[in-house]
């Protein structure tokens, strides 16, 4: 989605029921975000809009990208409060392979997943880490990408399948149009 360098549209401030509503849902979407929603999203500060294009609304701090949606897609973080907040996003890992795809640009494909480097919620080889709790992550769901070897995130996006077909189909596109390092939203400059 954000393959290329863009210049960033119009920028606006977001009305406090908005930035209530924004809260709200950043809440429902991540709930082991609660302690920490006041340091990320501060009630009294105000919140900017800044349209990016294909239909990409961008929420900033200041000068800090802190979510993006498109459209009436889920609120997805920003790579960076995913890295200071990793352990409060559902997460899966690629092996070793992928990571040069995926940090070009190219559709995660199930296969990064699934190998012997890849980690998917449920998994038993998985254990707490990427546990997920013991559930399966569900298709439409935002998940954080890391990669075998790597200490931070590589990509954030939705998955298009279940981590439960992942497994069973064993091919496919698994997250489609993410957020991954090095891209044009990574190297926006909002100063």
């Amino acid at each position: 989605m954000f393959k290329k360098e863009f210049v960033p549209g119009s920028r606006s401030k977001v009305k406090s029921s908005a930035q209530r509503a924004i809260r709200a849902k950043v809440l429902e979407t991540y709930p082991k975000l609660e302690p920490h929603l006041d340091e990320i999203l501060p009630k009294k500060e105000q919140l900017d809009l800044l349209k990016i294009p294909d239909r990409v609304s961008l929420y900033c701090l200041g000068g800090e990208p802190l979510f993006w949606q498109h459209m009436d897609d889920p609120v997805i973080p920003h790579l960076k409060v995913i890295h200071k907040y990793p352990w409060a996003f559902p997460r899966i890992r690629i092996d070793r392979g992928a990571i040069r795809f995926v940090l070009s640009g190219a559709t995660l494909m199930v296969p990064g997943l699934t190998s012997p480097g890849g980690r998917l919620p449920g998994d038993e080889e998985a254990g707490g880490e990427y546990g997920n709790g013991g559930e399966e992550l569900e298709a439409g769901e935002v998940v954080v990408v890391e990669a075998e070897g790597k200490e931070t995130a590589c990509m954030v996006g939705v998955l298009t399948m279940g981590t439960k077909e992942m497994r069973e189909k064993k091919k496919g596109p698994g997250i489609e149009n993410g957020h991954y390092v090095g891209d044009g939203l990574w190297k926006l400059d909002l100063s």
